[in-house]
């Protein structure tokens, strides 16, 4: 840290409670009075040192009255504190200069005029030129920068706020391969250079691109964001403003580290310090800060700012900046993060699905805007950036059938807003329908009062064609599907069969031709051609067990149908023998009901 003495006289004054007496032994003659504190000193070294003293003397002074002089300085920049130091300086007693107090006595002796005009070496000059030696240190800029918020007013005005900022903004913005002051550890310097020796024990690491994120993070809101913007405009790359954003968040909004499941919601908000009111306003100014750049910040982050913002109430503007900037690399979010729990006053579902439609929505609005840019890929630059938006809206087609998934137990998730969030992915985007099937089933189990139309509905929104064998092999036994989306599966899964078995005929055809071809050269040669021949075999033999039990699935569902009709018409023709006068005998019961249907 840099240090500057001053004086070279001994300690010539005392604290007495209140009262500041110099040990002279010449009595006093005038009082300085800040707020409580009192100083009894002498006229003659104040004078000769600041302006405004003297003038406010010759103010006091009465004709020939030589009475004691008083004079109150209530609006001193930096207080009592600063002004004891002030005095020594007069004084000629001994005293430091350092980065905790040099802001605070070039403010006071600004405000007292003790330029070189009333002395040479004054001390404007003093703590000008010593300023300018803080500056050029990283540590020693941040301390003094610090001290600025106890005089701010008078920082501002002397430009010592902005000239500090810049000067940390200059180092920040350099290259942390080429910078090169000592790094502090516990306030000592681990090691220095001496005429071209290095004098250190130890050697220090290679500074990476984040060394400054923890050490401005102890600024207050104002000075930090006023440094953020000033490293943007120095040019730092978008990634380290976000970096030092997300560290500054995560110091400051403890609410937002807290919560990482609905069930954390409760323990969050019992958070006490700092105050909401304050975590609120530095939400807000963190998300205004951050970086419009896609993929500059992680997803996760934003979705854990997004449910903050809800849980402190930030403003709507906030809330629909961050699903903004999360809607716009949704492919980038994972399942969890995005199961944000509904906190509002009227909570009908477990998680904040309108939340999520939102998103999704500013999503998908990019992905047009940006598909009708370039509708024909004919570069392969375009080509490369088409395949990316494939594979980008595939990824949240994906995500939006686990979310479905997820959320479908809840009783309260009304089916208009599961139909319209399933709809909202195109149909090339799903190229597998298991995703969307798994959450249906669910979705039908938790729900089984829905109408025969609406289960209709909500199953034209996967395409049977696209299933896997796995699950068409459950949709076709699952008794929650209607009637006729089973035969749908059993048809595709039939015309699947087929379309195999014709393949595996082609390739049995073709190793029997080569089979053929080859001939037999060598007892080597005629055991490879019985390997293939078994081959062949055992393909014949497993598209033969297919077959089977492609066939007695159909006898099944066969069944099923014929005696839900023998049913209906059973019931329907009793109806109408009981609509008459008598009843019908079981023989002409028996006799109405057809023997096949």
């Amino acid at each position: 840290m840099a240090l500057l003495k001053l004086g070279s006289k001994s300690e010539a004054f005392c604290c007495e409670g209140q009262a500041w007496r110099c040990k002279s032994g010449l009595p006093s003659d005038i009082t300085i009075e800040i707020g409580e504190m009192s100083f009894y000193l002498h006229k003659f070294p104040l004078l000769s040192r600041s302006g405004l003293l003297e003038k406010l003397m010759n103010e006091s002074r009465k004709d020939d009255d030589i009475s004691l002089c008083v004079i109150q300085l209530s609006e001193i920049p930096g207080g009592a504190k600063a002004f004891e130091l002030v005095a020594k300086f007069c004084y000629g007693v001994r005293f430091e200069l350092t980065p905790l107090n040099v802001v605070a006595l070039r403010c006071a002796s600004e405000y007292l005029q003790m330029t070189d005009e009333y002395g040479e070496e004054n001390l404007v000059s003093q703590t000008e030129s010593f300023l300018n030696d803080v500056f050029s240190n990283w540590t020693d800029t941040i301390k003094a920068l610090e001290t600025c918020e106890e005089v701010l007013s008078y920082a501002e005005e002397l430009h010592i706020v902005s000239r500090c900022i810049n000067s940390l903004a200059m180092k920040a913005c350099s290259d942390s391969k080429l910078v090169n002051w000592p790094v502090m550890e516990n306030g000592n310097d681990s090691g220095g250079v001496w005429n071209g020796i290095s004098t250190g024990s130890k050697t220090q690491p290679m500074m990476t691109d984040d060394w400054w994120y923890e050490d401005v993070s102890f600024l207050s809101l104002p000075l930090y964001k006023r440094l953020i913007q000033a490293v943007e405009a120095g040019g730092m790359r978008a990634g380290n403003i976000s970096g030092a954003l997300v560290f500054y968040a995560k110091k400051y909004v403890p609410l937002m580290n807290r919560q990482s499941s609905f069930k954390d919601v409760t323990h969050a908000k019992s958070g006490s310090t700092p105050s909401e009111a304050d975590q609120r306003a530095l939400l807000e100014e963190i998300v205004e800060l951050l970086p419009k750049q896609k993929g500059v910040t992680e997803t996760r982050f934003l979705l854990r700012l997004l449910r903050t913002a809800m849980m402190l109430q930030a403003s709507p503007s906030c809330r629909v900046n961050l699903e903004g900037r999360v809607g716009l690399q949704l492919d980038q979010a994972i399942l969890d993060d995005l199961l944000i729990p509904n906190i509002g006053y009227t909570v009908e579902t477990l998680y904040d699905i309108d939340c999520f439609q939102r998103i999704l929505d500013h999503f998908l609005l990019i992905d047009q805007a940006s598909a009708a840019v370039s509708p024909c890929i004919m570069e392969e630059n375009q080509l490369i950036e088409g395949t990316q938006s494939l594979a980008s809206i595939t990824r949240v087609a994906n995500l939006v059938d686990s979310y479905l998934a997820e959320v479908a137990p809840d009783v309260n998730f009304k089916f208009p807003k599961f139909q319209t969030l399933a709809s909202a992915i195109p149909e090339y985007a799903r190229p597998v329908s298991d995703g969307i099937y798994r959450a249906i089933d669910i979705y039908l189990k938790a729900h089984p009062w829905l109408t025969d139309i609406e289960r209709e509905q909500i199953c034209r929104l996967m395409n049977c064609q696209k299933l896997s064998l796995e699950a068409s092999t459950h949709a076709a036994q699952n008794e929650r599907l209607p009637l006729r989306v089973i035969v749908q599966v059993l048809f595709f899964e039939q015309l699947r069969l087929r379309t195999s078995i014709s393949g595996w005929f082609f390739v049995s055809e073709n190793l029997e031709n080569s089979q053929n071809v080859s001939g037999a050269i060598g007892q080597h040669g005629d055991n490879g051609t019985r390997g293939r021949g078994r081959s062949v075999e055992d393909m014949r033999e497993r598209v033969s067990e297919l077959e089977k039990e492609c066939n007695n699935m159909k006898e099944e569902f066969q069944k099923m149908v014929k005696t839900k009709r023998r049913w209906s018409i059973f019931f329907r023709r009793k109806s109408q023998c009981n609509s008459k006068s008598g009843k019908p005998s079981e023989d002409a019961t028996s006799q109405n009901v057809p023997s096949k249907v």
